[in-house]
């Protein structure tokens, strides 16, 4: 018997439990650090039995008593006991479903059930780390076919909750990623909203990018919406940029996400899965899907573009979803900022017409709004970009995004970044190229996206002419150090930023 306590530690969405080394030898336990255990109490609210599966990790100081069992965040809540009630603790068996991730490994296709079997136990938080990542790399590493890809997808889909309107169209938008800022959902969204399409946008945090839409929206408002909560603002704006990780909807790709991110993984199977069961778990009918095209995006051809294309087409026929998919232009950064602050800036300040406004952001996000106002039926063929640009210029699309930052919850915005630095032109010429990857990656060293004000703005852009020595962008960090990182990657570079025709 032990005690239970509350450790205040995040290890985002793993079970982790702690047992002090004392503990174990005196009763004569058997564990071994990262040996799976099940904690469970009784709940004398009704008189059952609650439980989690964790991971053991030992402890030789006064984080926990010999007489203490210690759940990680996470496991506290899950478990739902009071700190200080009476547990026990022993070894749990591996789940079943861990074998069906090693045939994958091996090379056998999964069928839909399978890929149930094993993303239930990823919900329930029966996979640790070491396994969630054996999973990820066995479906990085073994290519999927059509038929398999639609079953994870489907899989994916149903081990969450779905969203669901009375009232169709609903749209929604996404882009694969791959170029940095390109924050055009949070201008789509409420140009959309302004015309009375019902936009119930749900986005992801970052995964390997200096920011997330999530990560964005949240500089001015709320994202981490409950259903219920996500209703009411749909009620009140007509649209919502939420975090669909606060809303169960495919949770476990939100899981799966905290391997990928420091592994750097971002497969086409994993992203096609992830898009397509969000979309659909969100309550769409109808999404546009945006794929940038680019020397240093993710996605550096036409062919690999229309190939990536159609298989997301072809997913999306199978779970009943009205995908189109918009092949864009990608030779750098859009927009001026990069991080969640700066890009928020960038935001408002084409909702706002504002002099100096960046001029990509504003054209590719009237070019995606029309594309969905004419894919949806709003408007007649052709007619979208006029519809789009009158509620943006008109001011309409501005007021539509402060409803909805009204009925999320706004937030302040956070001040600049403390520390800052000039990087200038190494020479004279025309800006031909940014390098996405390495822009996105001097912006990540200054601290982006776990520091929000953190990341790089852009002084000159694609198509610009500058001097040497003339300022091509700063870097914004909330430290010296992360300042002085920054600025060596940065350095060591020489293609970050290419110059000619």
């Amino acid at each position: 018997m032990f005690r239970l306590r509350q450790v205040r530690i995040d290890t985002l969405s793993e079970h982790v439990v702690f047992i002090h080394e004392d503990a174990v030898v005196a009763g004569n336990l058997g564990f071994r650090p990262l040996d799976r255990v099940r904690v469970w109490g009784r709940d004398p609210r009704n008189g059952g039995t609650r439980e989690i599966i964790g991971v053991l990790n030992f402890c030789r100081d006064t984080l926990v008593r010999p007489d203490e069992v210690g759940l990680s965040e996470v496991a506290f809540r899950d478990l739902g006991l009071e700190d200080g009630s009476i547990v026990q603790a022993a070894h749990a068996p591996a789940p079943r479903s861990v074998d069906l991730v090693r045939s994958k490994l091996w090379g056998q296709q999964l069928n839909e059930a399978a890929f149930t079997e094993i993303l239930r136990d990823v919900v329930a938080h029966r996979y640790s780390k070491v396994e969630l990542s054996m999973f990820v790399l066995a479906c990085a590493l073994r290519p999927m076919q059509l038929e398999e890809l639609v079953a994870l997808t489907k899989a994916m889909i149903h081990t969450g909750t779905m969203l669901r309107f009375p009232h169709a169209p609903i749209a929604d938008k996404h882009c694969i990623g791959g170029v940095p800022g390109n924050r055009t959902t949070m201008v789509v969204v409420p140009i959309l909203a302004a015309l009375g399409v019902t936009v119930p946008k749900t986005s992801s945090r970052a995964i390997t990018s200096p920011a997330g839409t999530a990560d964005t929206m949240g500089v001015l408002a709320d994202v981490a919406l409950e259903p219920e909560r996500l209703y009411q603002v749909i009620e009140r704006a007509g649209a919502c940029i939420a975090w669909g990780g606060a809303l169960g909807l495919a949770p476990a790709d939100d899981i799966l996400i905290t391997v990928e991110r420091p592994m750097e993984i971002d497969t086409e199977a994993q992203m096609v899965a992830s898009i397509l069961s969000k979309k659909k778990t969100a309550g769409a009918t109808h999404a546009l899907l945006d794929i940038p095209v680019g020397p240093t995006a993710k996605v550096r051809s036409l062919e690999h573009a229309q190939r990536l294309a159609a298989l997301f087409q072809a997913v999306a026929r199978h779970i009943d979803l009205h995908l189109e998919v918009a092949v864009t232009e990608a030779r750098g950064p859009i927009g001026w900022g990069i991080g969640p602050r700066l890009e928020a800036l960038d935001v408002l300040a084409v909702l706002d017409r504002a002099p100096g406004a960046p001029t990509d952001l504003r054209e590719k996000s009237l070019y995606l709004a029309a594309r969905i106002l004419e894919m949806i039926g709003a408007v007649p063929a052709g007619g979208g970009y006029r519809k789009a640009m009158e509620a943006l210029d008109s001011g309409a699309a501005r007021a539509a995004f402060q409803r909805i930052i009204e009925a999320q919850g706004p937030q302040p915005l956070p001040p600049p970044a403390p520390f800052c630095a000039t990087v200038p032109a190494p020479t004279d010429g025309r800006i031909r190229s940014i390098h996405c990857w390495h822009m996105a990656r001097v912006a990540k060293q200054a601290g982006a996206p776990a520091n929000v004000s953190a990341g790089v703005r852009l002084l000159r852009t694609v198509g610009d002419i500058v001097r040497q020595g003339e300022p091509l962008f700063e870097i914004h960090a909330l430290s010296q150090a992360q300042l002085d990182l920054a600025l060596e990657y940065a350095r060591s570079q020489p293609e970050l930023v290419s110059f000619g025709f």
